[in-house]
């Protein structure tokens, strides 16, 4: 078996937060704008800064009501994995773990809602790193015990890509929305569903 563990992202490879962030802010137009400036504000964070901050942030930033963010917390229960994603994962004949770009309770929360237990879950809070910086995914790495070439990383988002290459994981980049890439960094494996993940192990 060339791998021997799975490290998944969480809130976009494995949960559709998508939808739960469109519908709070009221809006796709508007949900979308609210994300994107999330994701730039997280990416160029480095050392965390509470994930539910920066969510608040980024809604005033993007002339929105920054109350958006206590709105998409009390609905956090809401997050739905993708229909596919219970049944690839217990397929799965190694260990899995998370690396996710949130708060350690609200990670765990989330974590739950996917209904498949995980060996290993790294949020940033725990890290003390927003991804795609190294030391969420070296944390990962390092409470798993495995190489990280023998490791693979199911991205969701487009910087988690260069992110995991980065520290010498494969990639399979679960890209559901069609986001376009970030920087020059090529995923192994790049597909719309989870569905072909198991096929990776000899899954069926």
């Amino acid at each position: 078996m060339r791998y021997d563990a799975v490290i998944f992202d969480l809130l976009t490879a494995l949960l559709d937060s998508w939808t739960l962030w469109n519908d709070v802010a009221g809006s796709a137009e508007a949900g979308m704008k609210w994300r994107r400036r999330y994701l730039e504000i997280t990416y160029g964070c480095g050392a965390y800064r509470p994930y539910e901050t920066l969510v608040r942030e980024a809604a005033r930033d993007a002339g929105l009501s920054d109350s958006l963010g206590e709105g998409l917390e009390r609905r956090w229960s809401e997050l739905r994995p993708w229909p596919e994603a219970p049944g690839v994962l217990t397929r799965l004949p190694v260990p899995l773990a998370v690396a996710t770009n949130c708060s350690v309770r609200l990670g765990r929360q989330a974590a739950d809602r996917v209904g498949v237990p995980f060996k290993v879950v790294i949020t940033a809070e725990s890290a003390g790193f927003y991804k795609p910086r190294p030391e969420p995914y070296r944390a990962v790495l390092q409470a798993l015990g495995t190489a990280p070439e023998r490791t693979l990383f199911v991205a969701g988002s487009a910087s988690d890509v260069p992110g995991a290459k980065g520290v010498g994981m494969p990639v399979y980049w679960h890209n559901r929305i069609g986001l376009p890439p970030r920087d020059d960094a090529q995923p192994d494996h790049l597909e719309t569903t989870l569905d072909r993940l198991a096929d990776l192990f000899g899954g069926n």
